[in-house]
């Protein structure tokens, strides 16, 4: 799912038509909503992880220039 997302987001930027990509990324969260519904109606009571929890664990990236690191956006 995160290459279909990464896909739609590249080509938004890019001002280019993301169509099936979206249709495709809806239709991927559809199913994890299902999947999730059916876990919980099946006993599950876990708390599930979300993305606040990975993006603790990533490594914050420290730019030694930033003056630079603006200028190539």
């Amino acid at each position: 799912m995160a290459d279909v997302e990464a896909s739609v987001r590249d080509l938004v930027n890019r001002d280019r038509a993301c169509t099936e990509q979206a249709l495709a990324q809806m239709d991927l969260r559809r199913k994890i909503n299902l999947l999730i519904g059916e876990w919980k109606a099946a006993g599950g009571g876990d708390v599930l992880p979300d993305i606040r929890g990975r993006m603790r664990l990533r490594s914050v990236k420290k730019v030694d220039k930033p003056a630079g690191a603006i200028a190539r956006r």
